[in-house]
């Protein structure tokens, strides 16, 4: 995790942490030394994480959740896999599956989004667990979920639907 360390001669004796755009930045009194902050910047930063890894397991818990009600209202809940999950590193999609080994993962952006895009993301990726394609049967299951083309109208709109489903 980058860190940037302001010093501030208003600052007398606090020392406050922000996660600003994934940097975390520290607001220092001017007289505080590096060897002063080092412990002090390694536990605001270990507090940050584990409040971060908190929020990240109830977001993938809420994830799961909702999974699991697309699974019954629009695959009779037949599909299993052994993880789904928002991740950090996906920039030109919004989500991914390995039939396989059962993985979904969907980018965090998808947390910023409404909540029907997110569903078709989460559908779209539940029936790769079927058809790891994009064969017509493939967007035969898509389709189910009512709002497929305007979620796709909206992912377009932003520039990232990399995948027309009248082209298959």
């Amino acid at each position: 995790m980058e860190i940037r360390i302001t010093r501030s001669k208003r600052r007398k004796k606090s020392v406050s942490a922000r996660l600003v755009n994934g940097v975390l930045e520290i607001q220092a009194p001017a007289v505080a030394t590096d060897a002063q902050l080092q412990p002090i910047i390694e536990s605001l930063r270990n507090k940050l994480e584990r409040k971060l890894a908190r929020a990240q397991r109830q977001a993938d818990q809420t994830l799961m959740a909702r999974a699991q009600e697309l699974n019954r209202q629009y695959f009779d809940g037949r599909l299993k896999w052994t993880a789904i999950r928002y991740v950090s590193n996906q920039h030109k999609r919004f989500g991914s599956c390995t039939p396989d080994r059962g993985i979904i993962r969907l980018s965090d952006r998808l947390q910023d989004m409404p909540d029907w895009v997110r569903d078709y993301v989460i559908v779209h990726e539940l029936a790769h667990l079927e058809e790891p394609n994009h064969s017509a049967r493939f967007w035969q299951l898509v389709r189910r979920y009512p709002k497929t083309e305007r979620a796709i109208g909206f992912l377009m709109a932003l520039g990232y639907a990399d995948v027309d489903p009248d082209d298959d």
